[in-house]
């Protein structure tokens, strides 16, 4: 796994995490889940790329 591959999904996984907590915070359903998508696919890359590296 390259260095800008995890800069990548570590910004993807932060932003994700901004999401939901601004949605937990407005009360904004769905901002959370988008939020917790955003996490989730960043999780998706990054074992992805660990199955490439192995």
């Amino acid at each position: 796994m390259g260095l800008d591959d995890k800069i990548k999904n570590a910004a993807e996984k932060a932003g994700g995490k901004a999401k939901e907590a601004a949605g937990a915070a407005s009360d904004d359903e769905r901002l959370q889940a988008e939020g917790q998508t955003d996490q989730s696919k960043a999780d998706l890359k990054n074992a992805g790329e660990k199955v490439k590296d192995a």
